[in-house]
């Protein structure tokens, strides 16, 4: 059996599309952060890093495992799918976590969490948003997709983020190569199928932010009298 805990943000649908294309029975489990059950001890043990998804594999000997990326480089390896070129894969599903996850989330915490006075780092953001679409653009001019010319890992930790163009106002006119490869992944069926479920797991969350105390709020985003971190540590 296995159990991803999660929420709707892209890393968590990046785990629930892998499941889907590897064909592999899973139960999603909705976890609310905004009642800081991430920095209770409980979980710390499951992630130290108090974050989701996290994956529960019955079969896997390592226990619990964590990091977005090392899930579907775990699931590829248990299912021996979707990593035919090992190396170009690893490049850009590493490119996903230490540059469109970081900027994309940054982004999107200042478009939509942070108080007002905060245009210089909104700006900072978007424009890095706008350089990776670049990148990814070019990537995809010369190949099929992100990790070589067959869909894989890679496609998965990317398609999440990137489908959420229009969030930061990016006009695919402007990376054509981007716009293909959108639609050729968004129109798989598992991806499809994924998609489709999305919009209730987000109205889930979105509930439970709105229904979160301004002092939990704080603690998530990491401000006001958690601002220094040091109440942030497991309970």
């Amino acid at each position: 059996m296995i159990t991803l805990y999660g929420l709707s943000s892209p890393n968590v649908m990046k785990i629930a599309i892998a499941l889907e294309e590897m064909g592999l029975a899973y139960e999603l489990v909705h976890f609310d952060i905004f009642q800081g059950k991430q920095f209770e001890k409980e979980f710390a043990r499951l992630n130290p890093n108090g974050k989701v998804p996290v994956l529960i594999d019955d079969e896997a000997a390592s226990g619990p495992i964590f990091e977005s990326c090392a899930i579907l480089l775990y699931l590829s390896g248990k299912t021996g799918l979707f990593n035919p070129d090992p190396l170009a894969a690893s490049q850009w599903l590493f490119f996903q976590a230490a540059n469109i996850g970081p900027a994309f989330g940054q982004a999107m915490h200042f478009l939509s969490a942070a108080p007002a006075g905060n245009d210089y780092a909104l700006s900072r953001h978007l424009t890095e948003v706008r350089r990776l679409f670049g990148v990814a653009d070019r990537r995809l001019a010369e190949s099929a997709h992100l990790g070589a010319d067959d869909y894989s890992i890679a496609d998965m930790a990317a398609f999440p983020w990137v489908r959420m163009h229009d969030q930061y106002a990016v006009d695919l006119a402007g990376f054509p190569n981007v716009r293909r490869w959108l639609t050729e992944v968004g129109d798989r069926d598992a991806v499809a199928s994924v998609v489709e479920r999305w919009p209730a797991l987000k109205a889930e969350t979105l509930a439970n932010r709105a229904a979160a105390s301004a002092d939990q709020l704080d603690r998530v985003y990491g401000r006001g009298r958690f601002g220094t971190g040091g109440d942030l540590v497991p309970d």
